[in-house]
């Protein structure tokens, strides 16, 4: 039981305090696996090779890397009585992940748009025109949209999340496959 009641997981929509959502455990899992697949046989590929890229300058690089990712994942969302905020961690530079706040009387409209793939993505738009991404990848997805239809009064019933769970668990198997190859690459490396 976590005892600091913002880092709770709380999707009633009671007035005793905030809702706090957080990206899905699956979708951090995966995200961190297939960082971690796609890059830790670089530093040994490179001392294999002779790399003109040294390895401990990889490791440096997928480090800072391994950081920025897990900040990025470290996104919440808050809906309070007042607004919709998202948020990251005081440690996440402010250049590289700002979040944001919207005020529940200054929310238009949540307007659509499809992506480069076909999916669809939701903009809040507020009453100045400026839009504000509807966080999609978070744990309670379908609480926060009810919370945010009585907020608001939009009529939030087609809203669904970007990516299904069996997307992301596809994905996190085929990573769980591309860490054995990278065993076997690294074990080879190291033998050669």
């Amino acid at each position: 039981m976590l005892s600091n009641p913002v880092d709770r997981i709380d999707t009633s929509s009671d007035e005793s305090g905030p809702s706090v959502f957080r990206i899905s455990p699956l979708i951090r899992l995966t995200l961190l696996c297939l960082y971690v697949a796609l890059t830790i046989p670089l530093p040994f590929l490179a001392k294999v090779t002779a790399a003109a890229v040294p390895p401990i300058l990889l490791w440096v690089g997928i480090g800072l890397g391994a950081i920025a990712l897990y900040g990025a994942l470290s996104e919440r969302v808050i809906l309070d009585e007042q607004a919709i905020q998202v948020t990251y961690p005081r440690w996440v530079p402010r250049l590289f992940r700002k979040g944001w706040s919207l005020p529940w009387t200054e929310v238009q409209e949540l307007k659509c748009r499809t992506t480069g793939q076909g999916g669809l993505v939701y903009y809040f738009v507020s009453k100045s025109g400026k839009g504000y991404l509807l966080p999609m990848r978070i744990v309670g997805f379908a609480q926060m949209v009810k919370q945010v239809e009585a907020k608001t009064g939009i009529d939030t019933t087609d809203i669904r999340p970007l990516a299904q769970p069996w997307m992301y668990l596809i994905l996190l198997g085929v990573t769980l496959i591309l860490l054995l190859i990278d065993g076997w690459t690294i074990w080879t490396a190291l033998h050669l």
